[in-house]
């Protein structure tokens, strides 16, 4: 049984609370408790709106929702679960704009939300095809497989 309290400290942060977690050993159960705090954490620190300008309107995105973001020429299409959204934002700018640790690059155009990845494919010459949600299909470049299959804890 897990026992959990509130211990006043006048030393810590009132806005970055301290999470301590003490046992007899590192045992599965306290890791589990660990990763659960962490990704409590991650969540909670995430934007989950973001805003995207088009050529007439700003639009409010949620995060979850953007399945695919390319580059096409000069355009970055923002493929969403209900619409493909168009903006003259650049991939990096995107990218850092996101800062989430589920979307990952797949090409020096491409990032993909994994939340939405669906399968991998071979295709040719060592390169992959992602097929996500709402049957949107990418290529990921031989490049980036490497990190992409440690990303999903694949070796």
């Amino acid at each position: 049984m897990i026992k959990c309290r509130f211990e006043n400290d006048p030393q810590v942060s009132s806005t970055e609370p301290e999470v301590v977690v003490r046992a007899a050993s590192k045992n599965a159960q306290v890791q589990t408790l660990i990763d659960y705090i962490e990704q409590y954490q991650n969540q909670v620190s995430q934007p989950k709106i973001l805003a995207i300008k088009t050529d007439d309107q700003l639009t409010m995105l949620k995060i979850d929702s953007i399945v695919l973001a390319d580059i096409q020429q000069s355009t970055l299409l923002i493929y969403t679960t209900e619409e493909v959204i168009t903006t003259a934002e650049t991939l990096v700018h995107f990218a850092k704009r996101v800062d989430n640790p589920n979307f990952i690059q797949i090409s020096k155009h491409a990032y993909i939300n994994l939340d939405h990845l669906l399968s991998l494919s071979d295709s040719f010459s060592g390169n992959m095809t992602a097929t996500l949600t709402e049957n949107i299909k990418t290529d990921v470049s031989r490049k980036y497989v490497k990190s992409l299959m440690q990303h999903l804890g694949i070796r």
